[in-house]
This record gives structure tokens, sequence and C-alpha cells, in this order.
């Protein structure tokens, strides 16, 4: 086994490094419309933004392969220093658990908390990157995803008969359809292979595009070039720009739809009579647990769960594939406290005793048995959950707020029996939940709007003017006559679901996000109504103190609105900093010079 992880820069390229984000700003932020050197296949002329293997930590933390050993079990063979610090969890999440019996090859992904969050010295770029992205594809802060190709295969040479090996990918995005493809190219050779194989697949990514948002990218590996988009927080919802083939691809093998959607209606399917029961449970961040054969069904289902109320951000933890080795097993299995809001997806028969004092159970069956239908109509009672063998369904005590939608069910039943294709009856899934959140949050949207200053109360002398505090029993006032009933012909106790939803940790962070978003913009129109004043008046009804004051807070302004990518109109960033220049200028020198010397952030 291997642990492949590209070396990091010497001394002289840090330091170059750290010159160049010294000045944050124009001369780093690639624009998603830009192209950059390296974007068409088997292109590899240097970028200067880019030192050696800082494209391939853009997409990837490390590459590893998790092995069997008779004696220590599962083993990263190779070791590598950035691999210390979360190696235990990388081997045992790597690994299906022995019950699950699965022979030849399993794909399935799991995530696991950062031990400690080290700023990436590639930060202020791809923060750059992850703006642009829709929240649900910004990189994760505190959590690495394990993407793993695992294979076992009778092998008489070797002492336990069986050849056990799985390649991972370790990185902060979660783009899981994108990174199964990826392992389906490069695993396959690397089991023929071995070693020099994850070398050119490492240099073959150091020479990718970094992943900006709404770029197309073509991307060559191993031969081969995928093609794909990621998607933009500007893009329609609902909506996938699809990417076309040209004639002058004739080196594009692979085109990519999506980079990150699971098949909802194929994970749902075993418990799809409870689809609106679901999405109540995991907007409201409700204890959840999947339990299921194989950690592919168990970590698709999560994926499901999780992605079933985009464009809402999932804010609680969630782990793909949970084993009885997690860091966080004795904080999540507790019986001293009420279980956490997270979602597991396990496979290992001990956790039907561990967990069954949880609120809402998921049982899935066999995914790749889908040629009859779900049958289980009733939620069934938790009681009844005695073992991993229990039937398939969905074990709760929960009584939705809502009324049921029997169409979308007859709907998805009429698919069923029409053998209407699994991409249609998994678009109209997504569609179905897309509406289902959107005229839940948009009467939220709606009350947080007017929760801005109106823009005449804005003074450049004075300091921006705050926004008026979220009352629960206002908002609710709006409901009468603004609620999800304008979008929505779902009838049910509405006002029931959302004071639920604001105590949970969905509100919170879609709040806080809102929250930085609106005052990030009051900050911006403060910027313009500064920028659009007559300084030189200014300056001649006030002392020098007063003025060398002026400059320090339009220095720190300017400061600021690169820092935190202020929404600012075009050329106002220049318009200040010509301001300052005029302002200083018009001091004697001694303090020119004093004032000319760059401030520190």
């Amino acid at each position: 086994g291997a642990s492949r992880r590209p070396p990091g820069p010497g001394k002289g390229e840090r330091v170059r490094r750290n010159a160049r984000e010294a000045s944050p700003g124009a001369d780093v932020r690639v624009s998603p419309a830009e192209e950059m050197p390296g974007d068409g296949p088997g292109e590899e002329e240097p970028d200067p933004l880019f030192l050696p293997w800082d494209r391939f930590s853009a997409w990837l933390h490390c590459i590893c392969v998790v092995g069997f050993d008779l004696e220590l079990g599962q083993a990263v063979e190779v070791s590598e220093r950035h691999l210390s610090d979360c190696k235990t969890s990388i081997c045992y999440l790597s690994f299906p658990d022995s019950n699950s019996g699965c022979l030849g090859d399993t794909q399935f992904c799991f995530r696991f908390r950062q031990a400690a969050v080290r700023k990436s010295s590639l930060g202020c770029f791809l923060d750059h990157c992850d703006r642009d992205a829709p929240v649900c594809l910004k990189r994760d802060q505190g959590h690495f995803y394990g993407y793993v190709y695992f294979r076992q295969v009778r092998d008489k040479s070797l002492k336990r008969g069986y050849f056990q090996k799985s390649l991972v990918l370790i990185s902060k995005l979660p783009y899981v359809t994108f990174f199964h493809s990826l392992l389906k190219l490069i695993a396959p050779e690397y089991f023929e292979k071995q070693e020099p194989c994850l070398e050119a697949a490492c240099n073959d990514i150091d020479r990718w595009p970094a992943p900006c948002p709404g770029k197309i990218l073509t991307l060559p590996i191993m031969g081969v070039v995928m093609k794909l988009r990621i998607p933009t927080c500007y893009d329609k919802l609902g909506t996938s720009q699809l990417v076309q083939s040209t004639q002058s691809d004739s080196l594009v093998s692979i085109v990519l739809p999506t980079i990150h959607e699971v098949d909802l209606f194929r994970c749902f399917y075993p418990v799809f009579f409870h689809i609106q029961m679901l999405w109540e449970l995991v907007l409201l961040g409700e204890a959840l647990v999947v339990m299921a054969p194989s950690p592919a069904e168990s970590s698709d289902t999560v994926l499901a769960l999780v992605s079933c109320i985009s464009p809402l951000r999932y804010c609680s933890d969630f782990r793909p594939y949970f084993t009885i080795h997690d860091s966080e097993f004795k904080e999540y299995t507790t019986r001293t406290q009420a279980p956490p809001s997270v979602i597991l997806g396990v496979t290992n028969p001990f956790f039907a005793k561990t967990l069954q004092h949880w609120p809402h159970i998921i049982r899935i069956g066999d995914m790749k048995q889908t040629g009859e239908m779900a049958k289980h109509m009733k939620v069934k009672k938790l009681k009844n959950l005695k073992t991993l063998d229990s039937k398939p369904g969905v074990y709760s005590a929960y009584k939705p707020f809502l009324n049921k939608d029997e169409d979308i069910i007859k709907q998805l039943q009429k698919g069923v029996h029409q053998k209407r294709p699994s991409a249609a009856q998994n678009a109209i899934l997504r569609r179905y939940f897309l509406e289902l959140t959107q005229s839940f949050i948009i009467p939220l949207e709606r009350y947080v709007a007017s929760l801005m200053p109106l823009q005449k109360s804005i003074s450049p002398w004075k300091s921006p003017p705050q926004l008026r505090l979220f009352n629960q029993e206002e908002f609710m006032k709006t409901l009468e006559k603004a609620g999800p009933q304008l979008t929505s012909r779902l009838k049910g106790d509405w006002i029931g679901l959302y004071r639920q939803f604001l105590k949970s940790p969905n509100f919170d962070g879609w709040f806080r996000n809102r929250r930085k978003e609106m005052m990030q913009k009051l900050e911006a129109l403060h910027l313009e109504a500064l920028c659009d004043e007559d300084l030189q008046l200014r300056v001649q009804q006030h002392t020098e103190v007063e003025t060398v004051d002026l400059v320090l807070k339009l220095k720190d302004k300017l400061i600021q609105a690169e820092r935190e990518q202020l929404p600012v109109r075009t050329g106002t960033l220049a318009k200040l900093q010509a301001h300052i220049e005029y302002v200083i200028l018009s001091l004697p020198e001694d303090l020119q010079g004093i004032l000319h010397k760059p401030s520190t952030p």
C-alpha cells in the first residue's frame, strides 16, 4: 500500500507564495469567466499563480491506499505526516464491516472531523473560488470527505485467501459523483500496476485548472479526459447547465452531467412512501440513523437525505458511513443525553442495539432488489426494531406537521409500473423536494429582507446602520398573507413546522449566512457612499489630526473590502484608492511618508 501526497514547496517557493498572499485582491483572483493556463487537455504551461503541487492541493488533501495486515488489521502501510492526525479514522472507514460481505468492487464515501484546522497556504485563492459556489458545494471547513474504491477478490496465494485493498481520495470538496467517477478510472489501473500509476495520476491532477465554479473544466487523467462544470450560486435552481461535447473535444472521453448529485429515487425507493416525513426530519435537524447492508447503500442514503432540503444547507453533522471505531462513537451513542442532531449511516449489526434509543431509524434493504414495489406503507413502532434483520422501513414515533402529498407517491408508483427511466424518476423527485423547500424558505427570505435598513439611512460619515433583530412572532404574523400557501398546495400545520425549524441548527446556519451577506451589503453601500463624497471639501474643513484619522479609516475600509470581497460596484475600490492618495498628498511631507507605508491587516 502507499500514501501519496506530492512534496510541499521549498523555502524559496514559500517566500514567493507568502509575498503573493500579502497583497489580497485582484492579483490572485481568477474570475469564473477567465480561462487559466492548463485548462485544455495535456496543456502543461506553468501558471505564475501556482507553485508545484498547488493545483493538486486545490482538489485533494491526499491519495492513500489502505491494505489489510494479518496482525494489524487495516493499515495505511506507507505513512506520511499529513495523515498522522487522522490515519486511524481513515483505516477503519476505508473498509466495509466484515458482515457486509462485499465481494468484488465497492464504492462509497465517508466523512470525518479534521483534528486540527490548518489554514491552507492556498487559502486566499481557494476562498475566492468558494465565493461563487452554492452553499452545498463549498469546501467543508471542519471535515474531510473520504471517497473509497474497495476491492475484495479471492486470492489463494494470500494467507487470508482474499485480496483486500482500498484506494482512498481525501478531500475537502463534497463532489461525490465526480470523485467516484475519478476513482473508477484510477483504482482498476492501480490494482493492476501499483505505485507508478498513482504517481502518474498525481502528476496529471497537478496540471488541472483550479475547481472554480461556472467554468467548463477539461481534466486529463490516466490517458483520458473528463469534462465537467462546477455549478455556481447564480445558476437557476432546479436546472443544470449541461456540458455539451463539441467537435473540438475529440480527446474528451467522459462528460459528467453532475459533480455531486446522487440518484434520489434509487436511494429513497425502499422507503419512498415516507419521503415527505423524511424531508421534515432532515429540515428540523432530527437525530436519524440509516441502517443498511453495505457502506455503498448507507453512504448513498445519507447523502440523499442531506440533499433533499437543497438549496438549504444541512448544517448539522452527517456521517455517510459510521463505524464503532469512529472517534465520535461514544459521543454519538451515549444514553446519558438526548441523541445529537446528526445523520448516521451504519452497517454493523451492533448499532441495532446501541442506537435503539434513537428517535428515528431508517432500515434499508438491498437496493439491488428494486424490482418489487416497496410495500411498507406504515411507519413502524421503534419497539419493533430488535435487530438489523428487521424489515426495511422507517421506525419512528414522529407525527408529521404537513398532510401527506398523495400525488407525488402516485406519480412515482405510476413511473415504476410504466418502467419510466430511473433518471426521469430521479428528476421528478428532485423537483418535488426543491419546490417543497422553496415554498418553505421563501416566506423566511421575504421577512429577513425586511430587516435591512433603508438605503437613505446610510450616511458616509457615520457607522453603517444595524440590521433589525429577527422577531419570531412578527415573522409568524407575516405567514397569514405571505406564507407557503402562495406556492404550495399542501395543507397542514405550517406554523408548527416553522416554530420547530426556528429552534434547529439548519435555521441557525441559514440565518447566520443571510445575516453575514446583509451586513456585507450594508458595508458595501456605506463604502460606495463614501466614494461619492467630495473629500476635497472635507479635508479643507478639518484639522490635520482629523485628516490623518480619515486616511487610516479609509485604508481600513479598503483592506476590509478586499478581505471580505464586499459586493461593491465595479471601480469602487480603485476610486477609494485614488481618494486615499489625494488626501495623503494634501498633508505635509513627513506625514505623507508615514501614511504611504503599507497597512498591516
